[in-house]
């Protein structure tokens, strides 16, 4: 058997370990909670894509291409952000969409 003093020793060892564990762990909800704050704005973001209309999202293309026209010759970045942005959307609407898997026969 363990002394006492022993077993108090290892209790006190035991509980400031659960501390620890217990702040490390906070730190990493907090990390994660940080790093995914993106990926959570671009989720709310294509949520929103995907309830406009079927006609919301024709009509986006051409007034893109006619913001284009009026901002681009001012703004480089945003001339190319608005030029190449109908090509960016439909490679993550085709990342996006689900796929069915093949049945193993």
């Amino acid at each position: 058997m363990h002394a006492e003093r022993e077993l108090m020793a290892l209790a006190a060892g035991k509980a400031a370990l659960r501390r620890r564990i217990a702040h490390y762990r906070q730190q990493t909800v907090q990390a994660a909670a940080l790093a995914t704050q993106p990926l959570a704005l671009l989720d709310r973001a294509m949520a929103h894509w995907r309830q406009l209309s079927p006609l919301a999202r024709i009509v986006a293309v051409p007034l893109g291409f006619a913001l284009h026209r009026v901002i681009a010759p001012r703004h480089r970045l945003l001339g190319a952000l608005l030029r190449w942005s109908p090509l960016v959307l439909g490679a993550v609407r085709g990342l996006t969409r689900r796929r069915t898997r093949p049945v193993a026969s």
